[in-house]
């Protein structure tokens, strides 16, 4: 059975820093696609970024380009999302995913999913 478990989540200023983590079991972790998305209030859920295996490859979406780092660590089947300078609408609710092979975009290409993190950012 999967299971996937994010972490780091909480209160933060305008401009301050976090850091997610995101803990999956129940896979041949080195086979799997991670990603970040988010849901705002109100919204649907939105891509933030995405890693594949063996970290090779990231894709972000604009809005976190230049302030988020995605990355994995594969001997603790853990991947994290270092967020930087952020802002009020980077407050969501924020999912970590996972998929066989290439990296996406789709919440649709997702197969297992965390029950998700609050974050939010006061100014």
């Amino acid at each position: 059975q999967v299971h996937v478990v994010e972490s780091g989540g909480g209160l933060v200023q305008t401009g301050g820093s976090l850091r997610l983590s995101c803990a999956a079991s129940g896979l041949i972790f080195r086979s799997y696609t991670m990603a970040w998305f988010r849901q705002a209030p109100e919204k649907g859920r939105e891509f933030v970024a995405a890693i594949d295996w063996p970290g090779a490859y990231t894709l972000y979406a604009d809005s976190a380009k230049g302030r988020f780092t995605i990355s994995r660590g594969n001997a603790k089947n853990a991947v994290y999302l270092q967020m930087n300078s952020l802002k009020s609408e980077d407050t969501a609710v924020y999912y970590c995913g996972t998929r066989r092979y290439s990296v996406s975009n789709s919440e649709d290409d997702y197969d297992y999913w965390g029950q998700g993190i609050q974050v939010t950012v006061s100014s």
